[in-house]
């Protein structure tokens, strides 16, 4: 992931996911039960896990490139919506099709 990029906005989604950073850094925001969003940074070789119905997002805040291995539990909702999402030209196609895949944006990063 590119510096500055990630998820626009904090979203939900029924999927567990497991993060784990491959090298460089990221920034995970994740929303407790109350709605409080902690912010939590983690380098190469940190394991961030994120339960399903979570609000949250992933962020590269960095000044250089990162990568991350994401597992999905279970991973066929969110596998159909990253390969349809490769094609998107706009932020309403992106919303659009979140939306038929389950995913509920919540608000925006805090």
């Amino acid at each position: 992931m590119p510096p500055g990029g990630g998820p626009p906005l904090l979203h939900r989604h029924a999927p567990s996911e497991i993060f784990h950073v491959l090298d460089g850094e990221f920034t995970f925001y994740v929303a407790d039960d109350a709605g409080a969003v902690s912010r939590a940074t983690a380098t190469a070789g940190a394991v961030v896990p994120i339960a399903g119905g979570r609000a949250h997002t992933i962020r590269n805040e960095s000044g250089a490139d990162a990568t991350v291995l994401v597992v999905h539990a279970p991973g066929e909702q969110m596998e159909r919506f990253a390969y349809a999402a490769a094609d998107l030209k706009t932020m309403d196609e992106a919303l659009a099709l979140a939306e038929r895949h389950g995913i509920t944006m919540v608000g925006p990063v805090p």
